[in-house]
Parts: structure tokens; sequence; C-alpha cells
């Protein structure tokens, strides 16, 4: 075989051929497979999934908090509910600026620092005292977490092949569907406990919500630890002209799956697609910036990007509005509800619960503040975040079998 021998796609399975005979001209598909699905996908893999259960920590941790920091925060009804959305506020207001720089410099230059400062903010809001400070810390949680929640499914499936792409996006899905009902139990674990203490330089009463908010903020800064031992994603460094990198990427991922057991593989060049196009705008200022930027985004809303960007926005707002809207005040009204069946009252409503400052003990000369959460809503929680996880595993086994459009159309039907 000569050296412009190009192999076709499915003629590398990475099964028949050694390292010593595969072709020196390979697209880059066909490499990804020579590489070998191994250790190193199974790591990245938990890495990503740890990343994706950090951005769901911190993204939910507030909805515990809300709960129970009522008195310490001088929190109002209006105020929990402006608290709770300022997370996705900042998601929004940071999605497209990380995507554009995920595309621009590279999606582990993006994910690694937005994980690090997303840990700072957070240890800054379990420090402050008032509604307005903590507010501006949530919406900097959410601004920087949306930079690692959008680029890690692009940086994980850019190590995959086509065949393998989707189940490890669905096995990075299921471990972060395992931080779900971690959530709960943190929150149980360290809520519910009754020390206190002050700082008097801070003049604050440090208590166990404050410590529920660093300890969530922990996996994103192991993430982000562990996501300096790996590369750029070769896709990316294809995409940018740097061949050169993604073929010793390639190597790296195949000497990590081999245990150094095999010989490097034989490849001299990776092709990529047809249609892609080096980027080597170096252009710098504030309008270069903007074209740029414009350059990246106007083809979304024109033909043939049209429809499909329409489409991911109407999935992503269903998404979003079901899944995180609700959750952000389950588990004070759910307590609410529990206590009011603990304490005999067999018929309240929602609208109770969201009008009353406490239905059950609270008056207007002493007013009640919840402390801490009941047994029971805890194990509410859990239970409902298991049957989430559940439907991830399933979803995770069926899609390679079924396809990721009939479980989408089962999904929102």
């Amino acid at each position: 075989m000569d050296d412009k021998t190009v192999v076709k796609s499915g003629s590398a399975d990475g099964t028949g051929d050694s390292a010593a005979n595969c072709p020196k001209r390979v697209l880059f598909e066909d490499a990804l497979t020579l590489a070998k699905f191994g250790r190193f996908n199974y790591a990245l893999i938990a890495i990503a999934g740890t990343v994706l259960a950090a951005v769901m920590l911190e993204m939910l941790s507030i909805s515990y908090v809300i709960a129970v920091a009522e008195c310490d925060l001088e929190l109002t009804s209006g105020q929990k509910g402006i608290l709770g959305a300022m997370a996705l506020a900042g998601t929004i207001a940071g999605s497209h600026l990380w995507g554009f720089l995920a595309d621009t410099l590279g999606r582990r230059k993006v994910i690694i620092p937005t994980l690090l400062m997303t840990n700072a903010v957070s240890f800054a809001s379990s420090m402050m005292t008032n509604f307005w400070m903590i507010t501006i810390c949530r919406f900097l949680t959410g601004f920087f977490i949306c930079g690692a929640s959008a680029s890690i499914y692009a940086y994980l499936g850019e190590f995959h092949n086509q065949r393998d792409r989707s189940r490890a996006i669905m096995a990075a899905s299921f471990v972060h569907s395992i931080g779900c009902p971690l959530l709960p139990g943190l929150a149980y674990i360290i809520i519910n406990q009754s020390w206190a203490f002050t700082i008097p330089i801070l003049d604050i009463v440090y208590r166990p919500w404050r410590l529920f908010l660093v300890i969530c903020g922990l996996p994103g800064f192991i993430s982000a630890i562990a996501l300096l031992k790996f590369p750029e994603s070769p896709k990316f460094d294809l995409n940018q002209g740097n061949v050169k990198r993604a073929m010793e990427t390639i190597q790296w991922m195949h000497r990590f799956n081999s245990g150094n057991a095999e010989s490097p593989l034989q490849i001299q060049l990776i092709l990529g697609e047809a249609e892609v196009q080096p980027s080597r705008d170096h252009s710098k200022g504030v309008n270069a910036v903007l074209e740029l930027i414009w350059n990246q985004t106007a083809p979304l809303f024109k033909r043939p990007y049209l429809h499909k960007t329409i489409l991911m926005c109407f999935l992503q707002f269903g998404t979003y509005i079901t899944a995180h809207g609700m959750f952000m005040f389950f588990p004070g009204l759910l307590d609410q509800l529990v206590k009011a069946q603990e304490a005999g009252i067999d018929r309240i409503t929602l609208c109770d619960i969201v009008y009353a400052h406490n239905p059950l003990e609270a008056s207007a000369d002493q007013p009640t503040c919840t402390q801490s959460l009941s047994l029971a809503t805890y194990g509410y929680s859990i239970t409902l975040d298991i049957i989430y996880v559940l439907g991830f595993l399933v979803i995770g086994l069926l899609v390679n079998a079924v396809g990721r459009l009939a479980i989408l159309v089962f999904v929102f039907t």
C-alpha cells in the first residue's frame, strides 16, 4: 500500500490489522477507530460525566438553599424566585460567548477555566450575607458553568468515531445522572445538621447551607484538575489546520488504550472532511472579533441550518422548562406539603404554600424560619432522582439500537 492510499470509511475496524500494518493516510474517523476504544475512552467518559454532574450540582443546589436560608438572607417569596432563576439567566447570557470561544480557542481552553471560575464564585456565594450579593454570585455561577456545559459534549464526542459517539455521550450522561440522587443526599447529610458559628471578620453566621454550596462546587474543581492531563480535541486541532497535534493526540490515545503494548500507529497524515477549512483568522481588535462572531452565528439563521436551529431551540426550551423550572422550587414546596400532611392538613394547594410565609406555624408576630428539611422531603427527592438515573440507563442501552430520533420523539410525546 503506497502513501497515497486513503482508507474509506468503514475499512478500519481496529480489530484485524496490527498497528504496524495500518494505513499511512487515513480519514479522521478511521484514525479514531484505529486508536481503538479502551481505557482512555472510559476515563474521558467518567470525567465528562463528572463535569455534567458538576453543572447539575451548581445549577440546582440553590433550590435547597432557598428553602433553608430564608432568615440568613432575609428572603421574600419573590426574591426566592429571582435567586432560583439567576443561574439560568447567567447561562443564557454566557452561552453564545462560550460557544464562540470554544469554536475559536478550543474546547479544553474553555472547559477548564470556566470550571475553576465557577468553583471560585460558588465559594464566594457561600460567604454572601444578603440577597443582592448572592444573586450576583449565582448569576456569575450560571455564566461560567455554561461554558463547561456546552463544550463538554463537543469535547467528548470529538474523541469518538460515529459508531461510538452516541454511546459515549449517553454513558457520560448516565454518570451525570448518578449525581442527581447525590444532590438530595448531600443536602440531607449537610443541611440538616444543627451547628453554626460566627465569622466576625465577615460578620456572618456560618451555617450548613453555606458548606453545602462549597461541597457542590468540588466536582467541577476536581474535573478541571483531571482535564489538565488530557489533550485538546483532535477534531478541533484538525479543523484548525494543526494536523501534527491531532496525530499526536490520536497516538497518545492509542498508547493509553493499549498500555504501550502495541507499536505506534503508522499514520503519516490524517485527512479531515473536505468542507472543513482551517481557521487562520488571527485578526485583532473589537471589530475583528465582532465580525468573526457574526460570521460564525449568522449561518445558523439562514438556510440550510435555520430549521435545525429552531428545532434545537424548541427542544432545549422544552427540556429546561420541564426539568429545571419546577425543580428550583421543588424541595421547598415538597417540604411544606410533607409538613402539612404531618400536621393533619389533608387539603393544601401549591398556591396556599406560595402565598403563605409558613402555612403551619407562622404568625404576623412570630415568623418562623426553616433551617432544615423533613426526612420525607429528601426521600421523595431521591426516589424521583433514581427514576431519572434509570431513564438514562435505559436510553443509553437503546440509543444505538433504535436511534436518537426515535428516543427524542418518545421522550417529548
